[in-house]
């Protein structure tokens, strides 16, 4: 089924701490040939990331020369203020993006996934319970789940979806997969069945879509029909 950020994250975290200067910073994303790195303190608690852009940001923060800073207005607004600050950084704590968004281990990939589309970042520091730093997972760990071959996906399917989750009888269902896209084909007992082997399809890692042929033999999904005699009888026995 659906694998979880611990199953694909990288177990070697390359890291700073809130001390490490703006030099050493650069040399570890240098010499790791890594774009970003979390911050921690002196319990292993993530406190923050720094990305290349932060020091990048910095730099260009930094005024050219001397004469720059003669036409400084006195008051900065809250923007120019941060942007002070930032090309006064130094060190890995005043460099870093904080608080850092963090995701643990147990969670599903599509989860990773999700968290940083929404907060607009490449890599998610991977803490335990007690918020300790024990990996890290990068947009390129989670794309791992797409490069499984189309029979790893296959094999998949029949064995988690259609043995294990609903207990089908062997061939009732004919799996193909494609390029990630999954066929299902063949006819199930109950209506009601067919949406949820859709949706359990849709977990699989490496599925990128659900292409669903299947039929039925009983429609379960409407209440039987009542009988005329039973709808008329109901009144009259009520008012007995």
């Amino acid at each position: 089924m659906s694998r979880s950020v611990g199953e694909v994250m990288t177990r070697e975290v390359v890291e700073a701490h809130r001390d490490t200067s703006f030099k050493d910073v650069a040399r570890l994303l240098d010499r790791h040939r890594i774009s970003g790195l979390p911050v921690v303190d002196n319990d292993d608690k993530v406190v923050g990331v720094i990305s290349e852009t932060d020091l990048i940001r910095c730099q260009a923060a930094r005024p050219a020369d001397s004469r720059t800073r003669t036409f400084r207005k006195p008051v900065l607004r809250r923007s120019g203020r941060r942007a002070a600050a930032v090309a006064r950084a130094t060190t890995a704590a005043e460099l870093m993006s904080t608080p850092a968004v963090t995701v643990h281990p147990e969670q599903p990939v599509a989860d990773a996934a999700r968290v940083m589309e929404r907060h607009h970042v490449d890599r998610l520091p991977v803490v335990d319970e007690e918020d300790r730093l024990i990996g890290i997972a990068t947009r390129r760990d989670l794309l791992r789940v797409f490069l499984r071959t189309d029979e790893e996906i296959r094999q998949d399917v029949i064995d988690n979806v259609l043995t294990r989750a609903m207990c089908l009888p062997p061939h009732s269902v004919i799996v193909s997969v494609r390029d990630g896209m999954a066929t299902m084909e063949g006819q199930l007992e109950h209506r009601s069945d067919i949406p949820l082997v859709v949706q359990l399809t849709w977990r699989i890692d490496g599925v990128v879509g659900v292409v669903n042929s299947l039929t039925f033999r009983i429609d379960d999904t409407h209440p039987p029909e009542q009988h005329a005699a039973d709808v008329i009888a109901r009144p009259w026995m009520l008012q007995h």
